[in-house]
């Protein structure tokens, strides 16, 4: 039931943030932020943001320092526009997502390069030793001949000559 709450006060405060960052804050440091999550403590006390920045690291670094400076005036909109009894305190993060995503993306494109090039040395390549290595069933004469040499080998054997029970 707590697990609940703790979304839905969460989810209130991203709506709250995004909602005033869209009206603009007076800081011309502020770039193009977007609330990727909010993730709040068990007690409702405090909360963490977790953010994104377009641009480089110059916007990244400007956009924390905004951030940081106006945490104070995004905690009592949030308080204002949030029922409980005590506001939670503010701790703004870069979010590392789109930065994984694109080392990821550059690890899967290496790696498919890497299949090309190998499925390019596969198709060229001979075998090392005879081309089929594995050993292949007889002819069929040659088979039938060592069949009937056995079957003269079990014709001295008779049923009499079994011992008896």
């Amino acid at each position: 039931m707590a697990g609940e709450r703790q979304a839905r006060v969460a989810d209130r405060i991203r709506v709250v943030l995004a909602e005033r960052l869209e009206k603009g804050l007076r800081d011309p440091r502020l770039g193009f932020v977007t609330i990727t999550d909010v993730r709040v403590t068990g007690d409702l006390q405090h909360a963490s943001v977790f953010y994104t920045v377009m641009g480089d690291e110059a916007h990244r670094a400007d956009t924390a320092a905004a951030l940081k400076s106006a945490t104070g005036m995004l905690r009592s909109e949030v308080g204002k526009n949030l029922n409980t009894r005590l506001t939670p305190s503010l701790e703004f993060i870069l979010d590392g997502i789109p930065e994984n995503a694109d080392h990821i993306s550059a690890l899967l494109r290496e790696a498919r390069e890497r299949d090309q090039s190998v499925a390019g040395l596969a198709a060229t390549a001979a075998y090392a030793g005879d081309a089929d290595p594995y050993v292949k069933p007889r002819d069929e004469d040659e088979s039938a001949d060592e069949d009937d040499s056995a079957d003269e080998d079990n014709d001295d054997f008779d049923e009499d000559d079994a011992p008896r029970a």
